[in-house]
């Protein structure tokens, strides 16, 4: 349990504690569905997503803009920007980001099939949705350059400070962004 993300050895103790004191029947339900879990669940062939079936519902629902992809890390990221409402086309999940001092490269990642959809001429833009640290820059720095010879609209989700946020806790990079990527003040009060 300890090997679990985010749960160290007392957390793991107090779960295996706890599933011990459930009934038999609740411990076995458990386990069969991380069984299921391990079984029936796949990552969809095109977007490289999460998926009971080959190609996931966001892929095959053809209402959604189908030339525009938001490239992102992970399906925690389709996850958040899905619960916004606010985006209608289709995602990349690169399974990470480039990192080469925990041994991560652009081979590791899903960006080889994401440069061939760019080839295709099926795709129109490219959203890069990864986060703003030097890992995600640069692996979105790294996907750029290899779509240069490629006719193809790329840009990059906005940053900047959170509402609600105050300016005297904000760091130097994000304050800085908001003030060169700043929007005119009519811009602001229609986004309200």
């Amino acid at each position: 349990m300890s090997q679990l993300p985010g749960i160290g050895k007392r957390t793991a103790l107090r779960l295996v504690l706890h599933l011990l004191r459930q009934p038999k029947t609740q411990t076995e339900h458990l386990v069969e569905a991380l069984g299921t879990l391990r079984q029936e669940i796949k990552f969809c062939k095109q977007c490289h997503s999460i998926s009971d079936v080959e190609i996931c519902d966001i892929c095959s629902n053809t209402s959604r803009i189908q030339h525009v992809i938001c490239v992102v890390e992970d399906i925690r990221d389709v996850m958040a920007i899905e619960s916004t409402g606010q985006y209608k086309g289709l995602y990349h999940v690169l399974g990470g980001k480039i990192s080469p001092l925990d041994g991560v490269g652009p081979q590791n990642l899903n960006i080889s099939s994401l440069i061939e959809k760019a080839k295709s001429g099926m795709v129109k833009e490219l959203i890069f949705a990864l986060s703003a640290t030097m890992e995600g820059d640069t692996t979105n720095f790294y996907i750029y350059k290899q779509l240069e010879d490629i006719e193809i609209k790329t840009s990059t989700i906005a940053r900047g400070i959170g509402v609600n946020d105050e300016l005297e806790y904000a760091d130097e990079v994000t304050l800085g962004r908001s003030i060169i990527n700043r929007i005119p003040f009519e811009n602001a009060l229609k986004n309200s």
